[in-house]
């Protein structure tokens, strides 16, 4: 059953200044699938609608919105609890804005590879050396022509 949306009550009279916050959240997700790099991928909930999105990306943020497409993701149902029963994850519903004016959005690089050069003798460097050989030691012998350890000749 859908939540009741509860909008704030204006009242006449001092002071005239009011603001309204929005009910709403939209979170930005980064896509599983690969979009073209003027779609922005949000989760939203399950009230708000393509218009809502729309006004919502303008008004409070200034981004030029082209068409906004939406879907239902159902939630799984998959998991089980301490008792042994179904657990469903709530659904969602997942907005794709297509920026308008020939904007694009690039996800920031958060946490970028480093190029560590540890000093010769320091523990890094021997964990480094040690995880090295530990991959080549569990590399499958290449003499054996793709045949599995466990048959043993």
């Amino acid at each position: 059953m859908a939540q009741k949306v509860l909008y704030p009550i204006y009242q006449l009279g001092n002071p005239q200044l009011r603001i309204f916050r929005t009910n709403f959240f939209m979170t930005l997700v980064r896509p599983g699938k690969e979009q073209p790099p003027d779609t922005v991928q949000f989760r939203i909930p399950l009230e708000m609608t393509k218009c809502d999105v729309k006004n919502y990306l303008e008004k409070i943020y200034n981004v030029p919105v082209g068409p906004v497409r939406t879907r239902i993701q159902y939630g799984t149902n998959k998991k089980r609890n301490h008792l042994n029963q179904r657990v469903k994850r709530p659904d969602y519903k997942v907005a794709y804005v297509q920026l308008a004016q020939q904007q694009t959005f690039l996800f920031p690089n958060v946490f970028p590879k480093k190029d560590v050069a540890h000093e010769p003798g320091s523990m890094d460097e021997i964990q480094d050396k040690f995880l090295e050989d530990e991959r080549q030691r569990q590399k499958p012998d290449p003499r054996r022509g793709g045949i599995t350890d466990w048959f043993g000749f």
